[in-house]
């Protein structure tokens, strides 16, 4: 079973129980969509959250690209060659935010689009996130869109980016690439510096989880897993990947026990999960196709919050495959899956 996506306020209305240790995957979804329908959460048209399961994100993004107006292809539509649809950051904005690009029905498409990226019981809750971190602007104001290629006629990819957002719908053009290359999600729930334990951090269950491996861990492997400082993020050098299956950061999955092995699977389980199925098993069978033994999993020692022993800074790495959690000050987390070169 997943991890919980725990309370948050993100100046929402809670619609969180505050018992989080009950509460289960499934409340969160009946909860979370039934407080959708009976009030708009930070901008969001409630209606939408109820409609993930209506067509594919694909056939919007097709339908996205027939509405737009010559001039707007101007500046929305790329080439699918065009280098900048394979960039990612921790802030960035692709293009004008859609309130400048986009009309009110345009709009509505890219939310929707981007909903059905995520799964059902995580996808209002990452809208909200969205919102929150665009720091007033909103999901129209504080994101963009870019379009590279044309839907319907050969390779295209639809890219959203802003503060801790880069998503991609891609369709498989991209081919042997999850997500449709490197994708970008975090939060700063409470200002840019979060205390330890990241109250309300939508993301945090992750590292928790990722951190009872380490628990797991004997003296000698916490020697190798736990390592000085983690890799430096500089746009996409921060996804690059080796290509190798030795000499890569931490402790090799080949040394763990079985059951370290099977709790190291259930981490890659959820960080999945708040991503569609398509997409989520996509990336775990490129994973698994270079060898899941492959990967190595580091903690990092001198970035730490606080002193509850809890490393907030910890990544998974194979040979073709990057997942960096970078939890101080603040979480963001750096995705990349592709198939072996």
């Amino acid at each position: 079973m997943h991890a919980q996506f725990p309370q948050t306020t993100m100046n929402t209305p809670s619609i969180i129980c505050p018992d989080c240790d009950t509460f289960t995957r499934r409340d969160f979804f009946k909860t979370t969509i039934g407080a959708a329908a009976a009030a708009t959460l930070g901008g969001i048209v409630p209606a939408r959250a109820v409609d993930l399961t209506k067509g594919k994100s694909e056939t919007l993004v097709a339908t996205l690209y027939k509405s737009l107006s010559e001039e707007q292809r101007k500046h929305l539509c790329f080439s699918f060659d065009d280098p900048l649809r394979s960039k990612v950051n921790n802030n960035w904005m692709i293009n004008k935010s859609q309130k400048e690009m986009l009309n009110a029905d345009q709009q509505a498409m890219v939310r929707d689009i981007f909903l059905g990226l995520h799964s059902p019981e995580y996808a209002q809750r990452v809208m909200e996130q969205v919102v929150h971190d665009s720091e007033g602007d909103g999901f129209d104001g504080g994101t963009s869109v870019a379009l590279f290629g044309e839907p319907g006629n050969g390779n295209f990819e639809f890219v959203l980016a802003g503060r801790h957002v880069t998503r991609r719908c891609d369709g498989d053009s991209v081919d042997g690439t999850a997500f449709g290359g490197p994708i970008f999600y975090g939060h700063a729930a409470h200002g840019f510096n979060e205390a330890a334990g990241h109250p309300d951090n939508i993301y945090w269950y992750q590292a928790k989880r990722a951190n009872e491996v380490f628990q797991m861990f004997d003296g000698k492997q916490r020697e190798i897993a736990l390592l000085g400082d983690g890799r430096p993020e500089k746009a996409n050098d921060t996804v690059k990947l080796s290509g190798k299956t030795e000499g890569l950061a931490g402790i090799g999955v080949s040394q763990l026990s079985a059951d370290q092995k099977a709790h190291v699977r259930d981490v890659m389980s959820d960080v999945l999960a708040p991503f569609r199925k398509v997409d989520a098993d996509e990336a775990l069978k490129l994973i698994e196709a270079s060898g899941f033994d492959n990967l190595h999993l580091s903690f990092y020692k001198n970035q730490v919050i606080g002193n509850d022993g809890v490393w907030d800074v910890w990544q998974i790495e194979g040979p073709n495959m990057i997942w960096y959690f970078r939890g101080k000050p603040h979480v963001h987390v750096w995705v990349n899956v592709r198939a072996s070169a």
